[in-house]
Order: structure tokens, then sequence, then C-alpha cells
């Protein structure tokens, strides 16, 4: 009996063992889209009143673990029965990435001097209204990199045994919710953390110093953050494509993979942006025209 027991110890802890490893080789995969959701979310749970700001961030990360809870269950599914839908997904689902990189840096270079696409600010607008609709705007944002973190956590167990695939899965989708929306947390709390060093610091210059840099860091960090998390995204597509379409992966062997895979997400990004403003040019000049 005792025997049996710690046999089944045993295997647990294997299975444990392996779990580790391909939860850190699946969370290495998607650090690059979890670079960009933090950056994004940092950027909505900003921009409230500092009584809101939790609560709002609160919202969303309870979207977002609704959003991991569907997205799971359908992608496990998918790859138990119908396994080159997971390859489609991640193919589709790099088109959109690279789309959403290769459009910052149209929007930068082109755009830079255009308003964003910021909520009304109109003064007698509900403001509980515009705070929803924020959070339903983060929430449907999660809801899409949320497809591509799961899937590309998959991606990377789908020859493993259906409950490493479980287990390796829902501990990536937990650590992502769990640390990207932890770091936001502080993040949208820094400049209330400044202005309370600041406060208590009286005539010490030392404690003022501190104060004023938490306070303006906030948005030298957002900054930062949306330009890492749009190489990242240009990168992480590349590599859908490098190693998805056997094409792309001969393609050119003597440059180096990075450089490589940078290089077909920015192409394929720009193809989409050119198709995207396109089908809305057409769009738009049919509707005018029926009018």
């Amino acid at each position: 009996m005792a025997s049996g027991i710690f046999a089944i110890l045993d295997d647990i802890a294997a299975l444990m063992d392996d779990v580790a490893i391909t939860a850190k080789v699946a969370t290495r995969k998607t650090a690059g889209i979890l670079g960009d959701d933090l950056a994004v979310n940092a950027e909505k749970a900003t921009g409230f009143v500092s009584s809101r700001e939790l609560p709002v961030l609160w919202a969303i990360t309870k979207g977002s673990l609704l959003n991991k809870a569907i997205i799971v269950p359908i992608a496990l599914l998918l790859s138990a029965f119908f396994p080159v839908a997971i390859q489609v997904i991640l193919v589709l689902g790099g088109c959109y990435l690279a789309y959403e990189g290769a459009e910052k840096i149209v929007e930068f270079l082109f755009h830079r001097n255009q308003e964003g696409h910021a909520l009304p600010t109109d003064p007698e607008a509900d403001e509980n209204e515009l705070e929803k609709k924020k959070i339903r705007s983060a929430i449907t944002t999660d809801f899409i990199l949320s497809v591509e973190i799961v899937i590309i956590a998959l991606g990377a167990v789908i020859d493993a045994s259906l409950t490493l695939r479980i287990l390796t899965v829902s501990i990536v989708s937990i650590i992502a919710t769990i640390g990207v929306y932890g770091i936001v947390a502080i993040l949208v709390r820094l400049d209330d953390v400044g202005y309370r060093i600041i406060k208590f610091s009286g005539d010490r210059r030392f404690g003022v110093s501190i104060g004023n840099v938490l306070v303006k860091s906030l948005p030298v960090i957002i900054r930062i953050l949306s330009i890492v998390g749009t190489i990242a995204l240009i990168l992480v597509s590349g590599g859908i494509f490098a190693h998805n379409i056997d094409f792309l992966h001969h393609l050119l062997p003597a440059v180096p993979a990075i450089l490589k895979e940078f290089g077909i997400g920015l192409v394929v990004g720009l193809l989409v942006v050119v198709l995207v403003l396109g089908s809305k040019g057409i769009y738009a000049l049919f509707k005018k025209t029926k009018a």
C-alpha cells in the first residue's frame, strides 16, 4: 500500500517537473505578446481619478480571466480533435499581430500629429459610461491577445500528452493574467506613491526628488513598453510564420533568425495594413456611390 502511494507521488512529481519545463518554454514563447498586453493595459488603466484606477483594473482582470476560461477549453478541444486548426489559427493570429505592429509603425511615421483613438472627453458626458466603454475596450483587446497567448502556449506543447497540455496552458494563462495585471496595478499607482513621498518628505530634497521621479515615470514607462511591445509583436508574428510555413522557414538561411523573423513579420504586417486600408477605401467609395 505504502509503495503504491509513493509510486503515485513519484508520478505526480515527474508530471510537475514536465509541467514546469513546458510552462517555462510556453511562457518564453508568449513573452512578446505579454509585453504588448502589459503596455496596452497599462495605458487603458490610466486616465481615471485615483480612486477608480484599481476598481477599473480589477474589472478588466475579471474580464481577462473570463476570456481565458472561454478560450482554453476551446483551444484544447481543437488540439485534440482538429489539430490542424491550431496551426491555421496561429498563422491568422500572426497576421493580426503583424498588422498591429506595422500599423503602429505607420501611425508613428505618418500620423504623429493626428489625435489618437481616445474616447470622447465631453465634460457633460456620463463618466460612468465612459469608464464602462474603456473597460469593454480593454477586455475586447485582451480577448484577442489571450487567444494568441493560449494558442502559442498550446503550440509549444502540441505533441505532449493531453494532461500535460491542460496543465501547461492553464498555468500559462494564470501567470499571464496575474503577472500582467499585477504589474499594471503597480505601474498605475506609481504617481500616487510619488505624491505621498513628496508629501511626507517635507524639506528633504532627496525624498522630493524620488517622489518627482516616480510621478513622472509612468508615461515614460508606458511609452517604452509601447515601443518594446511593437517590436515584440513583429518578432512574434515573424516567428509564427517562419515556424509554421515551410517556404518561409527555409528562406534566406544565411540571415540571422531574429532579423529574418522581424523582416517577415514587418513585410506581412505592411501587406495586411495595405489590404485593410484598401478595403476601407473601397467600402467608403461604394457607400458614397450608393448614396
